[in-house]
């Protein structure tokens, strides 16, 4: 007898506003616009150095039949399938602000990026306990890793804390792994979100 699971899909999508079409459709699959479920959460990011680019997350479960599921179809390059390294949450889940950066490992330096991060993401834990902390990487680019923070800021300034959250401890040990500098994104919640909620985060945010 076959079983009906969930499978989690994690999606990041790379867009500029001046694409009319990039975000229409974001955390849908080919062939799921007429389908549900719709994404369970979705956060709009604003890069910190191009006010035109955008990167939106998104996750939905997918139900696969037991062991008949197909494989996943692999999306274009700036459609990222993200498979979870580290990830850690507060219940409840209680965050004032989200960030999310964008590492671009070297040509062979990707495994190396990737634990670099993890190690770092396990004391970052313990020393910002935030609210929120994924760590992910990219199926279709594995050399692209995401690190996604939620926190909440007036807990830090409780503590005297200068910074919430900060990645300047682990920047020196990855950056010459990199390809680039790494890419800052601030949140940027959809208009309609922003109108329906009065606080910062939505709920629904991660």
């Amino acid at each position: 007898m076959h079983r009906m699971r969930p499978l989690w899909i994690r999606g990041l999508r790379l867009y500029r506003s001046g694409d009319p079409t990039a975000a229409d459709d974001v955390g849908l699959w080919p062939g799921d616009e007429e389908r549900e479920p719709l994404p369970h959460v979705r956060s709009r990011f604003r890069s910190v150095d191009d006010p035109e680019c955008f990167a939106l997350y998104s996750v939905r479960d997918v139900p696969l039949l037991g062991h008949a599921a197909q494989p996943m179809q692999l999306l274009p390059t700036e459609d990222h399938t993200l498979i979870v390294v580290r990830e850690f949450r507060r219940v409840p889940l209680e965050a004032s602000a989200l960030a999310l950066m964008i590492f671009t490992a070297r040509v062979g330096a990707a495994a190396r990026v990737i634990a670099t991060l993890a190690h770092w993401a396990e004391r970052a834990v313990s020393t910002y306990q935030p609210a929120y902390l994924l760590l992910a990487h990219s199926l279709e680019q594995p050399k692209v890793s995401a690190l996604l923070t939620g926190v909440h800021e007036r807990r830090a300034l409780q503590w005297a804390r200068a910074c919430p959250f900060s990645v300047d401890l682990v920047l020196p040990e990855v950056g010459p792994l990199l390809d680039a500098a790494p890419e800052h994104y601030a949140y940027c919640p959809e208009e309609e979100a922003l109108a329906a909620l009065p606080r910062a985060v939505a709920p629904s945010a991660v």
